[in-house]
């Protein structure tokens, strides 16, 4: 099953890291500069076949800002409970897992594993209804991080959640509601954090399996934070605290 990946940033990536999962590269007729060329060279040293297309064609099969690139690529392996479960017991160190719970914009699900790979979280949980695609839009925004981070689809997130705990790992839950500030919060050793769809927050069942419930202290006006921001900010909060 093929899909693609667009843009000069998210293509590169794909070259650089995993050029195997590239089947083609589709320029814009006419596109003659620096970082266009060292596509090419990249494409020809792995033996990646391209092509040229005016603009039309590659905006009639892109849905978003392409760039003048667009890579055919193997689609993205999607991981299950099985994966999970195999990864937390070859883990080495103590898990550090990132949990959407309604996160549904691709922009959002891309921006989140983006942040994950940079703090060093070691998979993505999400559940498999109300959940956004890992479709070309959300890999172009993850900039290469949806090839590192492994995107675990579930179909029970409540019961995967206790299977965590069983398994040792704290869950930690954001609530706008909550009265334990994340910086006041400890947030070392085997933890998943949880975040919930901007608006309506986690689920009911969801937040009934929490181990603790942290806020992000908000100065200002604005009541909340885009779910990837507010990930970010959480996720290096932790870092900062397993780090020290």
């Amino acid at each position: 099953m093929s899909q693609y990946s667009f843009g000069i940033h998210a293509v590169q990536s794909l070259l650089e890291r995993e050029p195997k999962r590239v089947r083609g590269l589709l320029l814009q007729q006419g596109r003659k500069d620096k970082r266009i060329q060292q596509l090419i060279d990249l494409a020809k040293h792995h033996r990646i076949k391209i092509r040229h297309l005016d603009r039309k064609e590659l905006d009639q099969m892109i849905d978003g800002v392409h760039q003048g690139v667009v890579a055919e690529v193997e689609a993205v392996q999607i991981r299950n409970e099985t994966f999970l479960e195999q990864l937390i017991q070859q883990l080495e160190v103590p898990p550090f897992l990132l949990v959407l719970d309604g996160v549904t914009d691709p922009h959002n699900l891309g921006a989140c594993l983006r942040t994950a790979d940079a703090a060093g979280v070691q998979a993505v949980i999400a559940a498999k209804d109300k959940s956004a695609p890992l479709n070309a839009t959300a890999v172009k925004v993850a900039c290469g991080a949806a090839d590192t981070v492994p995107y675990v689809v579930v179909t029970n997130l409540a019961r995967t959640l206790k299977q965590l705990q069983a398994a040792g790992v704290w869950i930690t839950g954001t609530a706008g509601e909550a009265t334990q500030l994340v910086n006041e919060a400890s947030l070392t050793g085997p933890m998943a954090l949880v975040m919930g769809a901007e608006g309506s927050g986690m689920r009911r069942l969801t937040r009934e399996n929490c181990d603790q419930l942290v806020k992000i202290p908000m100065a200002g006006s604005v009541s909340s934070l885009n779910v990837s921001v507010a990930a970010g900010v959480c996720l290096f909060e932790a870092v900062r605290q397993r780090n020290g």
